[in-house]
């Protein structure tokens, strides 16, 4: 738990999380709903994913400020947000202490 004292720890786990959020929302809750019909999975599962990908923003907007990170890398971690796998690559080569 010692990675959640600091902003970039704080940052990288919600990260993870949003990476695990988008994955799921895209290859599990999106086939319940288009193919299953159980839209509630898009319901829940977006809304956690929403969450976190505001929390993932917030954060990196505070590192960003704090570490005087270039516009370059945040605009990268932006990027990468929205693309599957693409918040793991930002946890494990752009947010790096």
């Amino acid at each position: 738990m010692h990675y959640l004292l600091s902003a970039l720890g704080r940052l990288r786990l919600i990260s993870i999380l949003e990476g695990l959020s988008l994955l799921v929302l895209l290859g599990v809750a999106m086939p319940l709903k288009y193919l299953a019909g159980q839209p509630l999975a898009v319901r829940w599962v977006g809304l956690v994913h929403g969450v976190l990908f505001v929390s993932y923003v917030l954060l990196l907007v505070q590192n960003a400020i704090e570490l005087r990170w270039p516009l370059r890398k945040v605009g990268l971690a932006l990027l990468l947000s929205v693309l599957p796998f693409g918040a793991f690559y930002a946890e494990r080569h752009l947010f790096q202490e």
